[in-house]
């Protein structure tokens, strides 16, 4: 509270030296503008100052907004006068659920998103194969078996078996992660690594895909590893990594972060909620917060054991008002896996895996633990949560936890739920839900991060895994959320897809397949909810509207440049909208080809 306190105070300041700015004779060099911006449609976010065609930055920070004519005084013989060449502007896009590191490392690995079946995917592992030494590590991301033409001539539902992979790499060990992250397939010399065969057992909260071999009659691991399973495999993996040289590891880690940062930039993203690192990354990032090396703001939650976040929780936070780039004030759980690879934990069995309602891959214990410490140390708590079994319980343990922290026998009926509310805890995608608990969001003030490109992206399987009633009644349930008071923070989830903010836009308001039908339109947002879900709340969602979120005097001078109006282009036009340039801090950091910023002319 006190951080907020402070934060409102400094917001307050900057706002009143820009009202003064605009009072006062533009011969004082305190009040003058560093940058002018002109010719733009900017859609502030400000319900106070909802359009202008000007902005001007004074430092970091935005100075002024209105007309050209309004902020003329602001301009001296120093300011600099980009144009915006009547493009749309809007405040610098928030993603607010991804992963950092692991976007970077994507970059770093074979793509296998765009595969459209196994056999792609196996002979893009025989061409990196040709190009390794015997040992060496193949690595990938994003394949999905659901969105391959055909499935494998011979697979295990749905899946393939290893053997045709394991031929084409039979001296390099595989490793392919699932587009969701929560699935992973080895080849035979990966298996044989990590001691995996057709006798080791499952691991709690996940499991090895087993059947028997037609060849030979006998039970045989078939390569895939679900949820916590995985870990059998990256661990021997990491056991590799952990061999190379502190340089060479450096290096490699370093460009990761550039990797992921210039993605952020290109893609008109300014600031980027990381769904969990661990306490020695952050670490690492804090030390490059202090060597003023990170180019996107950073907004971290905490991932580790409870015993690494209950010794280093408070030497870590770090608020945004104090390290302008790197934020650390929130905890992350995961209670169940993904959908796609029937990890989403149901409250009843899966409508095409009637032996099954998901995997718990977290114990309810291990996350009240972590609940507490979240109280403890004033952290959010950020739970991943897919299945609408995982988010009653995820949303019965924050009642009990606030109901604990806030006894209604020392206040007023149901006064919990008030001071519940300051807290923002979070449910980290929130996908499906029982139509019950919707309304319990807005009423505990819990806030759903949800990812909008995930809807048309899984829709393609979201009927065979839940049916249409299940479906209906609470898949990506946005509209219904709205409605009820909650507060959506968007975004894509990278590198679990890929990191464009127009995608899920255009995803949040069409809800639309690819080349195919809506899918239950009547819960998409409107244009101006997109839009917000993507900059002011999801600033909210981190305590940093006082600082980012709209493009108010005050606030941090972090804006896009679009080649389109998101608001107002028609809706077909919607996917094919560029970033033209970000701006961050008031500096360019990125430009489209072929488009200059800083060619207004005359001042």
């Amino acid at each position: 509270m006190r951080g907020s306190f402070l934060t409102g105070l400094i917001g307050l300041s900057w706002w009143c030296a820009a009202i003064a700015a605009q009072e006062v004779k533009p011969n004082s060099p305190r009040q003058l503008a560093d940058v002018i911006l002109v010719d733009a449609q900017i859609h502030t976010v400000d319900v106070a100052k909802p359009l202008a065609t000007a902005l001007a930055i004074q430092a970091d920070r935005i100075l002024a907004v209105g007309t050209r004519e309004e902020l003329q005084p602001l301009i001296g013989p120093e300011t600099k006068v980009w144009s915006a060449g009547g493009r749309c502007v809007t405040p610098g896009f928030i993603e607010g659920h991804g992963h950092f590191l692991g976007l970077g490392q994507s970059l770093q690995m074979l793509d296998l998103s765009a595969a459209k079946s196994w056999d792609e995917i196996i002979a893009q592992v025989q061409s990196a194969a040709s190009e390794l030494e015997p040992g060496q590590w193949i690595v990938g991301r994003g394949w999905h078996q659901e969105k391959w033409a055909t499935p494998p001539s011979d697979h295990v539902d749905g899946y393939p078996r290893h053997h045709k992979l394991s031929e084409v790499s039979p001296q390099n060990p595989v490793l392919l992660t699932h587009a969701s992250g929560h699935a992973s397939f080895a080849n035979d010399y990966a298996m044989k690594l990590a001691g995996v065969t057709a006798e080791t057992p499952n691991p709690p909260g996940g499991e090895l895909l087993k059947a028997v071999d037609p060849a030979t009659g006998e039970l045989e691991a078939i390569g895939v590893f679900r949820e916590t399973a995985a870990a059998l495999v990256q661990r021997v993996y990491n056991q590799a990594q952990q061999r190379l040289s502190p340089e060479a590891k450096r290096e490699q880690w370093l460009d990761a972060i550039h990797r992921a940062s210039q993605a952020c930039l290109e893609n008109g993203i300014t600031t980027f909620h990381d769904a969990g690192s661990t306490i020695g990354t952050i670490d690492e990032l804090k030390n490059l917060a202090r060597e003023d090396q990170l180019s996107v703001r950073l907004w971290v939650m905490a991932r580790d054991s409870n015993e690494q976040l209950e010794r280093h929780l408070a030497r870590v936070r770090t608020e945004s008002q104090d390290s302008p780039f790197l934020a650390v004030r929130a905890i992350k759980c995961s209670i169940d896996g993904a959908l796609g690879p029937h990890g989403a934990w149901l409250l009843s069995p899966y409508e095409d895996l009637s032996t099954s309602v998901g995997l718990n891959t977290s114990t309810i214990p291990s996350i009240e633990e972590a609940a507490r410490l979240a109280i403890r140390e004033n952290y959010q708590l950020c739970v991943h949560a897919i299945g609408d079994r995982a988010n009653r319980e995820v949303l019965d343990l924050y009642q009990r936890i606030f109901q604990e922290t806030y006894d209604e026998s020392e206040h007023s009926a149901g006064e919990w739920r008030t001071r519940a509310k300051t807290l923002r805890w979070r449910i980290e995608h929130a996908q499906h839900l029982s139509p019950s608990d919707i309304p319990r969001f807005a009423e505990m003030g819990v806030i759903p991060a949800m990812q909008g490109i995930h809807c048309p992206s899984d829709a393609v399987y979201v009927l065979q895994r839940l049916g249409y009633r299940r479906a209906a009644e609470g898949a990506y349930v946005w509209r219904s959320l709205i409605d009820s008071g909650a507060k959506i923070v968007n975004g894509t989830d990278a590198p679990v897809e890929r990191i464009s903010p127009v995608a899920s836009f255009y995803a949040s308001v069409a809800r639309r397949l690819p080349g195919g039908p809506e899918f239950f339109l009547e819960q998409a947002m409107t244009r101006p909810e997109a839009l917000q879900s993507y900059t002011f709340w999801a600033a909210e969602g981190g305590f940093e509207e006082d600082l980012k979120g709209s493009l108010t005097p005050g606030k941090y001078a972090d804006l896009t440049i679009w080649s389109q109006d998101l608001l107002h282009c028609p809706e077909e036009q919607i996917p094919s909208t560029k970033v033209l340039a970000t701006v961050v801090g008031g500096r360019i950091a990125f430009e489209a080809t072929g488009f200059k910023l800083d060619s207004a002319g005359v001042k």
